[in-house]
Formats: C-alpha cells, structure tokens, sequence
C-alpha cells in the first residue's frame, strides 16, 4: 500500500458540489476552509470517492427517516481529501422542526470515550503523570478491594477491568464524589484482565483520573489539549454554555424528566433534553463525565479521524504522539480476550461488526454512541465515515443497528479502486 503523508493527504483537491452531477449537488461536500478546491475538471482524476454509492447512502438514511427510526442526521464521508457529506431530515418529529444542517450539534454519547477520555489519558501518558500499567488503587486508594486490587488503567481502557456495566442510579446520588465512591464500592465479577465487559464505570474512572493528574477537569483539559488545536470548534462538553438550544438536536422527550427538573437548572422546561446529555450517569455528574457528554458535529470529527490517519498530526500540529496513536487504535487487550479493543477505539468487539459493515477489514477501528453516532477508520484504504443522529427521540426505543451495518457496507464501497480482498490483517498478534 502507498503511504503518503498528512499534508499531501490535505493538498490533494477535494469533491466539491459544482463537480457533482445534480442530483448529488445537495451531498457532495467541500472539505474546510484550509484545504484547496477541485476544478471541475479534475474531478475524474482525483476522486477517491465512488459516487455511484453516494445515493445508495442517502436513500438508507431517508428510508430510517420515513420510517420513523430517526428525525434526522448528518453523514460524512472521507478519504484522501476527497468527501462527501449531507444533513437529512430534522432535529424532531415536531410540525414546525427545524432542518437538520451540517452544523447541527449532536450528543456523541459514548463518542465521548475515544475522542475525549482515552486521549486526554494517552496525552498525560505522554508527559509522565499517567503510567498506563500502574494499578488504580495506586490513584483512587479507595477503589482497592473487593477483587480490584489487580484492575490496571490499561484494563480500564480496554474494558477488562472486571467491573460492572454502570453505576447504580438508586438510591439517588449526584456530582463526581459520589460517582467515584458508586465505581470504588463495586466489586468485580471477573479477575481483571481475564474478561472484556463494556463498562461505562471504567470510563468514569478514567475522566476522575484526567482530572486528578492534569490538575484541571476533563472537559477543561479536553478542550485546550485537543479541540482548540485541532480547531474542532463546535466540539466539547456543557454545549448552552456556547451555543443555542435551537441549534442541538434534542435527543429525549418524556415527562419523567420534570422530577430532574428541580436538579438541573439547564433542563429547560423539563421535558426536552436539548443541549442537555443524554445519558443519566453523566447528567447526575452535571453533564461532564468519561464516559457521555461531548457534543460535536461531522466536520469536528472529521477533523479528528483525519488527525489519526496523519499519525497524530494535523495541519502542521500534533495533538498525539505516534505511539500514542497506535495505542489507541489498536489492539492492545490482554492476551486470551477475543474481543479487540484499543486502549480507547474498537476493532473486534460485538460492538464492532455493525459500523464496520461487510467490508471493513479488522483492523479497521471506530466506537458508536448510544445516541445513534458511529465514527469508523479504516487506516488501510484512509477512508472514515461518521454518522450523528438522535435515534433516541422520542423515547430510546429506535432501533437503528441494521443502519449502521448498511452505512459500513457502503462507506467501503465508496473507497475508490481499493481492494479489501488483499489487506491481510492477523487480529490476534496485531500491535498487541
């Protein structure tokens, strides 16, 4: 395979609409502002992206849509600078709801796991003040016992702490001491390093050791170390603090929500969580937590995957070391676990199968988020697809996973001229 380096990769002329036959003119989508436009005709000799495939993607999407399985999204798709990218549908099923747009907010929900988190971790790793195979108790002495006395932050990254799925929500509890109390009070049902359960508990852990060691909270940390060099500007956590309520798509509506009401001054109304995170773990943290509360957009991630194909580098700025890079996106889980995690992406989980499609090798990498969002990398062919929407709205009961498999699946046929057939990838001794 040829590898070419990040700023080729940004000098190379992208799809822009006014190349695009008509009836794609809506999706087709020039990269931002930093990166040079194609002449039209150019398009034939540049493109790395299939068009044909473009609108197998917007009728999967449009059919969810009139089916009720979403109100509305945005997709994006890459490689080597060349990208497609469109907003369907709306922020809600409401009469008077306004279109979605490529600048809609979304809840990236566990997102907030590889893109927050993870390398905020790998960063103090980088500087010494996190030891990735220290054990947790070394941090948080009150998490010793009850069987995790053994629990590694590595185990915690790569989900094999052993520890349970979640935190308790009763009795009631709320802020980061209570959190960290809930996670230290859990015992494991697993040896650690022996067993691979997604856990949002290791990721809470995670966010209250960012903060610890970098002396700054996740979200603060998050922001200047990450987002605001790699210009993800839209990108981070407690969205009302920058932006409009009007512009983020609201992800749940129940009347359950008016007892929250009292508790959290940004609920609004109490019946809507627009701006407000999704998920209830990191809403009793008061929106900020490892595992939930990052809201971003396509263009911001598209940002991010491109900073990873570039070993860490973008624009001329690192963010991440290269050793880095490859811990976090691949396969890094004890020896003996057949699910493949990063110590952050996923490779060969069940969670992987769906967003990776048919085609994807392993080795490809990504996560998805509870909220309806996929963010997928395929180092070998560079080409990545991110999927945002608020598949929850209504009520959480949108099933959307057959969406995700068909997106994978076309995403890689869109990879202009590669042949999948020929990557040879042996998960088990992959990087390890």
């Amino acid at each position: 395979m040829r590898h070419t380096t990040l700023r080729a990769l940004l000098q190379r002329k992208t799809i822009v609409a006014a190349a695009c036959v008509a009836m794609f003119a809506a999706g087709c989508a020039q990269l931002p502002a930093d990166q040079p436009a194609a002449a039209p005709d150019s398009l034939h000799d540049n493109a790395q992206l299939d068009s044909a495939q473009f609108p197998a993607i917007d009728n999967a999407i449009e059919a969810a849509i009139a089916e009720r399985k979403l109100p509305g999204a945005v997709f994006r798709l890459e490689r080597n600078g060349d990208a497609y990218e469109k907003a369907y549908g709306k922020l809600s099923y409401e009469i008077d709801a306004a279109a979605v747009t490529p600048a809609t907010l979304y809840d990236a929900a566990s997102l907030t796991k590889v893109i927050a988190t993870a390398p905020s971790v790998l960063l103090l790793a980088e500087e010494g003040k996190i030891d990735l195979d220290a054990r947790l108790a070394s941090y948080f002495p009150e998490c010793a016992g009850e069987g995790k006395d053994a629990i590694t932050i590595r185990h915690l990254l790569t989900h094999t702490s052993g520890l349970p799925s979640g935190l308790p929500a009763k009795p009631a509890w709320s802020g980061d001491a209570a959190a960290r109390a809930l996670a230290c009070a859990q015992a494991v049902t697993h040896a650690p390093g022996t067993f691979f359960r997604y856990s949002d508990i290791n990721y809470v852990l995670l966010g209250q050791l960012v903060a610890r060691a970098a002396g700054v909270p996740l979200e603060q940390f998050a922001q200047q170390r990450i987002y605001q060099p790699l210009r993800m500007r839209d990108t981070g956590f407690l969205p009302l603090r920058r932006v409009a309520a009007t512009g983020i798509a609201p992800t749940h509506k129940s009347p359950q929500l008016e007892a929250e009401r009292a508790k959290h001054d940004d609920l609004d109304g109490g019946q809507v969580l627009q701006g407000v995170v999704h998920d209830p773990t990191a809403r009793r943290m008061q929106g900020v937590a490892g595992s939930a509360g990052v809201f971003t957009t396509a263009r911001d991630l598209a940002r991010f995957a491109r900073m990873l194909l570039g070993d860490g580098e973008l624009d001329g700025v690192r963010i991440l070391s290269r050793d880095s890079v490859r811990l976090l996106t691949t396969a890094q889980s004890p020896a003996g676990i057949e699910a493949l995690r990063g110590m952050g992406m996923d490779i060969n989980s069940p969670y992987a199968v769906r967003p990776r499609g048919t085609r994807f090798p392993v080795g490809s990498y990504g996560h998805t988020g509870f909220t309806g969002c996929i963010l997928w990398i395929d180092p070998n062919s560079r080409t990545f697809y991110v999927f945002l929407s608020n598949r929850v709205y209504p009520d959480d009961k949108s099933n959307v996973l057959p969406l995700y498999t068909e997106l994978g699946t076309l995403a890689a046929q869109s990879a202009r001229g590669f042949d999948f057939a020929k990557v040879k990838v042996d998960p088990k001794t992959a990087a390890r």
